[in-house]
């Protein structure tokens, strides 16, 4: 490999040249590892945890993948199956149509039951539920989350809807020009804030989705800290506006705050300026959340 060997950050961590160097001699030397089982060595190595002690392998593999594609160094083949892989899940044929036949207002199903996946079965049904049915379809999120699905008990038990919560976008002018911090203290207190990465409503009951917003919400704080060990302070979500109008998040309390650049959460280059502007739209979780994310009180 003869490409210059530079400090670079990745995921709000600064990693020096030695690391790199140090990241290069691991994949070098264990050549007999897995993808997944260099990720988690280098973790080890460098001391990469998540609040609550886990490793970050999840991200320490795109952060190997980037360094692979600017020749620092030179992974192992990725296995050609499995359930780590990261291809986006989508059925044409049904994105955007209903799961079910249920109609009424959601007054007569009350109240929704809000299950937090945690078990295979229930992940496997997440992930085909939303692969199917929204018009994104399903990708293994970015970092953290933290996946639901909604159910009515009543006439029967049905599923009607999910929702996923992920890592938030690393910048996004309006929120944080709306938050008031400076790129020091957003990347000091970004960890408090989670993406509302997809909502999928299964049923044509009316007002099922600010209800499944509402009652979500009322869940996702002690979730997510009982996961992470990270207390959320903000819920940010990106609504396309050639598609949705974002009325049910208004109902749930949202606040819209302007429009994203068009360029996605992970574009640092600007070469997609204006491709896909979004409506953002943001939730406190708890009193004062702008100072909380500013002076950490």
């Amino acid at each position: 490999m003869n490409a210059v060997i530079e400090q670079q950050r990745f995921c709000d961590r600064e990693f020096t040249a030695q690391e790199i160097l140090i990241i290069q001699e691991v994949v070098q030397t264990c050549k007999r590892l897995s993808r997944f089982e260099l990720a988690h060595t280098v973790c080890e190595l460098l001391d990469w945890n998540r609040p609550n002690g886990g490793l970050k392998a999840r991200e320490c593999r795109d952060l190997l993948e980037r360094l692979e594609g600017q020749g620092v160094l030179r992974l192992p083949e990725k296995k050609s199956s499995g359930s780590k892989t990261s291809k986006k899940l989508k059925y044409p044929e049904t994105a955007g149509q209903s799961f079910n036949a249920l109609t009424g207002s959601v007054e007569a199903f009350l109240p929704l039951r809000v299950e937090l996946v945690q078990s295979l079965e229930k992940r496997r049904l997440f992930r085909e539920l939303v692969g199917r049915y929204h018009y994104l379809g399903y990708k293994m999120p970015y970092g953290a989350r933290l996946q639901y699905l909604v159910y009515v008990d009543r006439p029967r038990c049905d599923v009607v809807g999910c929702v996923q919560f992920s890592s938030p976008a690393w910048w996004i002018k309006v929120r944080d020009q709306w938050i008031g911090w400076d790129d020091e203290t957003r990347k000091l207190r970004l960890q408090h804030v989670v993406n509302n990465s997809r909502f999928l409503v299964l049923a044509r009951i009316d007002n099922l989705a600010s209800k499944m917003l509402s009652d979500v919400m009322r869940q996702l704080r002690g979730d997510w800290l009982g996961q992470y060990c990270v207390e959320p302070w903000l819920v940010e979500t990106m609504v396309d506006r050639q598609r949705f109008q974002g009325g049910c998040y208004r109902a749930a309390n949202f606040l819209e705050i302007g429009q994203t650049s068009g360029r996605g959460r992970m574009d640092r280059t600007h070469r997609r300026d204006g491709a896909e502007v979004k409506t953002v739209l943001l939730y406190p979780l708890v009193k004062h959340a702008k100072r909380k994310l500013v002076d950490g009180r």
